[in-house]
């Protein structure tokens, strides 16, 4: 009777069990129908797979190619073939770009690892690509000893241009001092005569070449700068571009253009650049008008400035640089990969009239990334070669439109639109219900299963199981912070463009090219789900020792004070880890404002991910996946042990009748993997790049981890006998409860028995010989559960 008693509680707790496995199984299923019915199952493109070729990228509906490719699709080629003249070899060259040797200097010279040569790829008169003559360069001369024979007059200014256009051909290696003395060799070029026309084209392919650089050596060389060859380098190149006629020089990062004007020629000249089908500069892109009227952008116009001088019709020049590196601000910080192109226009001081007022007008169509940046707020300034920075004197705002930014300045010289974004963050939808109905079961299991441990000790007469009870705790927590803490609040801010249309007056200049919006308390979530996921995980390894101790190294006991070193490792091992982790990034943060996105996320609050793959960098990685890697991989070896040496083990000195059943192997195993939390290696799976196989993935790795609390309270509260006995206790005192609204029915035969026992129960003499007849005492069973 009483085994048949225990038999249906456990067939309703397997009956339970599998209710609630297959309604969230089937809920998973459903919301994956669901996906797959309204076509978001895998994310589409609004361009069509691989419509850009080559290293081509979708952006604001056109391919940005790389230089090498050009056309619609960028599957137009443009470069050189790889070529070898005389002792020189040569990769591929972009058109317009100086192609260095494969040959570089050997060691013990002054250039050694530069290299010898360099090459040009340019397009002729008649449209075709053709390589020109090697330009070859001096191993024993560098660009320090070219600053001292700048300033010999006797020393021929195109070898020193030519010099230096070889030895900045491999921007990836200039250092910072290298930067300086280039701009110090570059300017004091253009300072020279006329007659160094050769010289200084050449020299403006070595300005394009530094522009190459990366932002962080020029601005080291900035610091360093004590001689102002940055400013320098910018005066003369402004002198240089109104003096030579009506030529247009172009180099893939900078382009200039000279203008000659008449009586016939209008009061205006209007200078167009085009978008192309690549960031670089080329020469179709680049438009002059001497009769315009006004601006005239139209959807292919990247940039135009009207230069207004009355009448005056005397020269004048234009520049375009494509970045802003020459340009280094102090009040102004750029962050972004978004470069800020600057344009430039300049009249021939000594020919300009003082009563005739100059002035300009400018539109920009800036080519940033629409998906990822949304324009904040911007300023139109030019650059005061006083203070060496940008200034908004004498230029305002003239309105804007959805796709120009308009401005306008009473003076000529090199200006600018400095713009701030916000990056445009995708925030995720809010936690489907699969996700929500599996943390609400585990939050109730665990909660149930901590109660359980500590009001039913005195019952069970064994003190609280603290492993279990830690891991319970940590795990309760963080899914309480990860249901209720996880999306971050920024989401719910909305959005305006208030600070774009704002008021002309209104110019003032952005401290930065990226606005974000800073969240303390998420940054709080983020560090304290980090801290409860790692004690979870460093529990489950406690776990697992504390369990190898027991079962495999059985002759020996558990090491003094072990509760204590345990609970010394479980709780305080992720503190320090966390600790280090957010000092770390503090430190190296520098003057960064918003340090704490290099911790976590904008989109959710948690770890940030690697960013352009650099994952040396990245705190998930450091300070989270080698972690619990090297837990998974130690419980995963403990739980093999133990499944095949202790669970699965056949004993063949045992009679029939004491060997465990194969159910109850089942049960031990699943309780240990629970435990050991050997369902997480599941998230490995999650990193594969195929989408559909990643989000099945998904959807079994939330099923089984979601509801991780709730398989705990199964295996190791449920299954017990004393919640059995207290469960049966409720329910019978419900359904007795139930019972007394009744009519009291007539004695039974077994009420009968159960009087006479207590009567004869009752009699001293007879007390030992009916003990036999007595429940057992409720003991708890003695199992790996």
């Amino acid at each position: 009777m009483r085994s048949c008693r225990s038999c249906n509680v456990r067939v309703l707790v397997a009956i339970v069990c599998g209710l609630l496995t297959g309604i969230v199984l089937g809920l998973g299923i459903w919301r994956m129908v669901i996906r797959i019915n309204r076509g978001i199952f895998v994310p589409v493109s609004s361009t069509p797979v691989q419509f850009c070729r080559n290293g081509g990228t979708w952006q604001n509906g056109r391919c940005i190619c790389t230089e090498e490719w050009k056309g619609l699709r960028c599957t137009i080629a443009n470069f050189c073939e790889n070529s070898t003249d005389g002792e020189f070899t040569f990769g591929i060259i972009p058109v317009g770009r100086y192609g260095p040797s494969l040959q570089t200097c050997e060691p013990g010279t002054l250039n050694a690892g530069s290299p010898k040569a360099t090459r040009l790829c340019n397009v002729s008169e008649f449209g075709n690509i053709e390589l020109q003559n090697v330009t070859k360069g001096s191993c024993n001369i560098n660009l320090q000893t070219l600053e001292i024979q700048i300033n010999n007059q006797t020393a021929s200014a195109e070898n020193i241009s030519r010099e230096a256009q070889v030895l900045t051909a491999d921007a990836s290696k200039l250092t910072a001092q290298n930067i300086t003395s280039a701009t110090t060799v570059v300017g004091q070029i253009f300072g020279k005569a006329n007659n160094e026309s050769q010289a200084k084209k050449t020299a403006i392919a070595t300005v394009s070449q530094i522009l190459d650089a990366s932002e962080d050596v020029f601005q080291k060389a900035a610091e360093m700068d004590n001689s102002k060859s940055f400013s320098n380098l910018i005066k003369q190149m402004e002198n240089y571009s109104y003096s030579q006629g009506d030529q247009t020089v172009v180099e893939p990062n900078i382009a200039i253009q000279s203008v000659t004007r008449d009586d016939d020629s209008g009061p205006s000249v209007l200078f167009s650049v085009q978008k192309g089908s690549s960031n670089s500069l080329v020469s179709g892109r680049i438009l002059i008008n001497k009769t315009a009227n006004g601006l005239n952008p139209d959807g292919q116009t990247e940039l135009q400035i009207l230069l207004n001088t009355g009448e005056n019709r005397k020269s004048c020049g234009f520049m375009v640089y494509q970045n802003h590196k020459l340009f280094q601000s102090k009040t102004f910080t750029a962050t972004s990969d978004f470069s800020q192109k600057i344009i430039s226009s300049k009249i021939n001081e000594s020919e300009q009239q003082r009563q005739n007022k100059v002035s300009v007008e400018m539109v920009f169509n800036p080519t940033y990334d629409k998906r990822e940046l949304r324009l904040h707020s911007y300023a139109c300034v030019y650059w005061n070669f006083l203070i060496n920075d940008w200034d908004t004197q004498g230029c305002q705002k003239t309105g804007n439109t959805t796709e120009f930014l308009r401005c306008n300045c009473s003076h000529t010289t090199n200006f600018a639109v400095l713009m701030s974004f916000k990056k445009d963050y995708k925030y995720p939808k809010s936690l489907d219900i699969l996700s929500n109905i599996g943390c609400a079961l585990s939050i109730a299991g665990l909660a149930l299963t901590i109660l359980f441990q500590i009001l039913t000790r005195k019952i069970r007469k064994t003190s609280v199981t603290w492993v279990l009870v830690s891991l319970c705790s940590s795990m309760l927590i963080f899914n309480l912070l990860f249901v209720f803490g996880i999306e971050n609040s920024n989401k719910n801010l909305k959005t305006s463009d208030s600070d774009i249309n704002a008021k002309p007056e209104n110019n003032k200049i952005p401290e930065s090219d990226t606005i974000e919006t800073p969240n303390p308390s998420c940054t709080a979530i983020a560090a304290l789900l980090h801290y409860f996921l790692l004690v979870t995980f460093t529990w489950n390894g406690l776990s697992a020792t504390q369990l190898y101790f027991l079962l495999i190294r059985t002759m020996k006991p558990l090491p003094r004070h072990f509760i204590v070193f345990i609970s010394l490792v479980g709780w305080g091992v992720p503190a320090i880890i966390v600790g280090v982790t957010i000092g770390s990034i503090y430190a190296l943060s520098g003057n960064k404002r918003y340090w704490e996105l290099d911790y976590r996320q904008e989109e959710i609050c948690w770890l940030a991910v690697p960013k352009d793959n650099d994952y040396a960098r990245s705190p998930l990685l450091w300070s989270f996946i080698i972690p619990v890697t090297i837990i998974l991989i130690t419980n995963i070896t403990i739980f093999v042990i133990i499944t095949v040496k202790v669970l699965w083990k056949n004993n063949q000195n045992l009679t029939s009748t004491k060997k465990v059943s194969s159910l109850k192997k089942v049960f031990s195993t699943l309780s240990i993997a629970v435990v050991f939390g050997v369902t997480w290696i599941l998230a490995y799976a999650m990193l594969i790049s195929n989408d559909d196989i990643r989000i099945v993935f998904s959807y079994i790795f939330c099923l089984f981890n979601t509801t991780q609390g709730l398989q705990i309270f199964i295996l190791y509260t449920v299954r017990t006998k004393v919640f059995q006995s207290e469960a049966s206790k409720i329910l019978k005192s419900l359904s007795s409860s139930f019972d007394r609204t009744k009519p009291m029915p007539s004695i039974t035969p077994l009420k009968l028995r159960v009087r006479m026992y207590n009567m004869l129960r009752s009699l001293p003499s007879l007390n030992e010989r009916f003990r036999l007849l007595e429940p057992s005492g409720m003991t708890e069973e003695t199992s790996l559960s």
